[in-house]
This record gives C-alpha cells, structure tokens and sequence, in this order.
C-alpha cells in the first residue's frame, strides 16, 4: 500500500509547478487548509515564498508534520474558527478517478485531512499523472485505510473481512510495530476483491463507517472540486468536478 519511491516528490518540477500555481491564487488575508504528504509539502513552501514577501495569511494544518513546516516557514497556525470556513484546502491524492473521487491517506493524517476539508470552501488536489486512475482501488497496491479506535481492532477486523475486504494493520517499516496516527488510532489497509465504480465505492465507504470503532476511510467520495496535474515537463492541467 505504500506509494512508488519518488512519486509525486516535493521536488518534482509539475509538482511544484502546479503547487506554485495554487499558491499564487490564495489571496492577503485568507486563512488556508494544509494537507500533508509530499504534494502539500510543495503547496506549504510556495506558501512560505508568498509569506516572506509581504502575505498576510493563516492556516490549519492537517498533520504534526504539516504544522511543522509551516511554523519553519513563518506561516501562522490557527484552530478552525466556527465563524468562518477556510478558503480553500490544498491536498495531495493517492489515486484520482475520472469523475475526481480520491482515495487518500497511504499516508496517515487522513481523518484530520478530511475535518479540514469539511471546514473549507474548496479541495484541490495536486498530483502527478501516474495517480490518476481508471478506477479506484485497481492497482496491486491498491486499496483503501480505514482508522480504528484501538479498543475495536478485534470487532472491526471481523466486520470488514464480512465485507469482502482483506483488511492487515498498517505497520512500521522500520520497526515493524503498529503504525499509530496523530489521533492515537490504529490504521487498517483495506485490500478489495475488485475495482470500485463509483457506486461501489459509495456502498463500501458507506458500509465501513457504519463499524462501530471505524472512525474514518481514505474513501474522500465528491469532496474535490479541481485537481491540478503538475506534469514532468513542468506543465499544469486543471481538471475540475463536471467539466
């Protein structure tokens, strides 16, 4: 489930490119949604360009790391305000569908990556090509994570494998113990017997979070409104909800 060594890098030149490009849009004043992973990396050193040079912005990070690089920027950090909603949050993806569904969180910061995003006014995405998909969920190292509360791995293990997936706790690389989220959480890896079309993955993300001790999936079903495509010659194709 990890994602190929060097794809979508930081350094990238489409990912920079399109990361810049959004960047250049956030206007003084707003306050933005930090994704995390490599591609929000990007996004969040633009931001820190744009920040040294004279803009006045806040933001929401969506990971300790996240909130790390931006405080190593000069990027002031907020808590959401229940007054007002972001004006935007920049994410990366790891698979995009035609119809833009997203699966996310090979990383482990997606339960957060989703409050952020219900709490802006637009997701937008950057990528590289090689994550755009047919299908989601259709590659050997496909699949989706779902976050558990500790105390339910047993029960949560048991309904999932009723749901056809092939669920394994997320591991360590280095130490081979259980990965633990910012949230103090276990993740599984869900493994599917087949592609998802879009109703499909509806059905299952819908199933999954009935689990009592599911917190969240990776399954981020109609939240984007523009993926950006940063391309290895450095160009940048927008692709938008409905276009």
């Amino acid at each position: 489930m990890s994602t190929p060594a060097g794809s979508g890098s930081a350094t990238d030149p489409g990912i920079q490119a399109a990361a810049a490009q959004v960047a250049a849009e956030v206007p003084d004043g707003a306050c933005v949604g930090l994704g995390s992973g490599r591609a929000a990396s990007a996004f969040i050193a633009a931001l820190g360009t744009r920040v040294r040079r004279g803009l006045r912005i806040t933001a929401v990070p969506s990971s300790e790391a996240s909130a790390h690089l931006a405080r190593s920027l000069g990027i002031e950090l907020v808590d959401i305000d229940e007054e007002m909603p972001l004006a935007v949050v920049v994410d990366g993806a790891d698979e995009v569908a035609p119809n833009l569904d997203l699966v996310k969180g090979r990383g482990n910061a997606f339960v957060r990556e989703r409050i952020v995003t219900a709490a802006a006014r637009r997701q937008v995405i950057v990528v590289d090509p090689r994550k755009l998909v047919p299908m989601l969920c259709g590659r050997d190292d496909g699949g989706f994570p779902v976050e558990v509360i500790p105390l339910a791995k047993g029960l949560v293990m048991r309904k999932l494998k009723a749901l056809s997936l092939r669920p394994a706790v997320r591991l360590d690389r280095a130490s081979g113990t259980p990965v633990v989220s910012d949230n103090g959480n276990l993740i599984f890896d869900c493994d599917v017997p087949a592609p998802l079309s879009e109703a499909g993955a509806r059905e299952i993300d819908a199933a999954a979070r009935r689990i009592a001790g599911v917190v969240d999936t990776g399954l981020f079903l109609g939240t984007a409104d523009e993926v950006l495509v940063g391309h290895p010659d450095g160009r940048v194709e927008s692709l938008r909800r409905g276009g």
